[in-house]
């Protein structure tokens, strides 16, 4: 438990306890090290006492209901909704970052604390089909993601993170057995993205954890945010495509979705072409899903059958508009289609209170 008058406050069990009352952070691969009144790069844990501590345990910057599709997941139940959720920081420091206002910033001193399980009560109360930790990093929400998983798979949901995929094994085997179902990690590009716009991070470390995570049952999608100038190039995109070929005999699902200018960054918006073209590379190296995101309506946000090519789930935008599977099946030529759960048009009610609001994105 936090300390009294300060629930936020946990301790955090990836921790390894140095001399001179240091500590060394084993949640993300950062893997900080904090002498006593230290706060870490992510802004969120901080040696007290020779302990590590997370400040943000239960201090939510948003809670609200999601379409399943915005994160994106598009074969993760589509056409459902989850009760998403965020704090503050992140491991990343990406100037482009859409959701900088909470990401980029330190938390509040005296923050407000929502339980795990208001959560959990609240997306049984929305209709919601499970729990998403978004918005800004969710391995800042670690220690109460756990808490969390575990009183909404009780209750039937399923719960998900929409990550950068920077979090240490322990920390990804520790979710996974609290009740991870999905994870989407975001790839920044290939190595010289990384070390330039991430430094002092390996870009191994998200394919890494996307492999570990695929063994261990949990559904994965990957996310290329396509930035002219940064990762736009055809070695960047091809050595990112050829890389989720490896992953699951190529049927995890590669997003390339649109840039536009925010936070620090203002190149001008992906043009459609190069998304496009971007999908190209990756089914000619293997990848058997890809898909242009933030374009609504576009035909390559769809899911066609990989053998046969008939429209199997058809989308605008967050929306899923119509479902051709037949139990997990092209109704053409009856080739298997990896979708997780069932498939369903996104209700109108689901539909705009998934969308009400200017919360964060995804």
């Amino acid at each position: 438990m936090g300390e009294a008058g300060r629930p936020t406050l946990r301790e955090t069990p990836l921790c390894e306890r140095l001399q001179g009352g240091a500590v060394r952070c084993l949640v993300c691969e950062r893997r900080c090290f904090l002498r006593p009144g230290q706060v870490g790069f992510c802004r969120t844990r901080v040696n007290l006492e020779g302990g590590l501590q997370t400040t943000v345990y239960g201090a939510l910057s948003a809670m609200e209901s999601r379409p399943i599709e915005v994160k994106p997941f598009y074969h993760f139940w589509p056409g459902s909704s989850a009760a998403t959720i965020s704090t503050w920081g992140c491991n990343f420091r990406c100037p482009w970052c859409q959701n900088w206002h909470i990401s980029q910033v330190y938390p509040p001193a005296s923050p407000s604390y929502v339980p795990p399980e208001d959560v959990v009560k609240a997306a049984l109360a929305w209709g919601d089909e499970g729990v998403c930790v978004s918005f800004n990093e969710p391995t800042m929400l670690f220690e109460y993601s756990l808490d969390l998983f575990r009183l909404a798979r009780e209750r039937g949901l399923y719960c998900t993170y929409v990550s950068n995929g920077y979090m240490t094994r322990e920390a990804l085997e520790a979710l996974v057995d609290a009740g991870l179902d999905g994870l989407k990690i975001d790839i920044k590009g290939g190595e010289l993205a990384y070390a330039k716009y991430a430094p002092g991070a390996d870009w191994r470390v998200p394919w890494r954890n996307a492999e570990l995570a695929l063994e261990r049952g949990v559904h994965v999608e990957l996310v290329y945010l396509l930035i002219p100038g940064v990762n736009d190039g055809e070695d960047d995109v091809r050595t990112v495509a050829r890389l989720a070929a490896r992953l699951g005999e190529g049927n995890v699902p590669l997003h390339f979705t649109r840039y536009f200018p925010a936070h620090r960054f203002n190149a001008p918006p992906t043009p459609v072409e190069a998304l496009e073209r971007a999908c190209e590379m990756a089914r000619e190296e293997g990848v058997r899903f890809a898909y242009v995101g933030n374009v609504p309506g576009h035909r390559m946000e769809n899911t066609y059958c990989p053998e046969c090519g008939c429209l199997l789930i058809r989308r605008f935008g967050p929306r899923v508009v119509d479902v051709r599977l037949e139990e997990g099946r092209c109704p053409l030529c009856g080739a298997e289609v990896p979708v997780v759960g069932r498939a369903r048009p996104t209700g109108s009610d689901a539909f705009q209170k998934g969308l009400r609001g200017g919360g964060p994105a995804r």
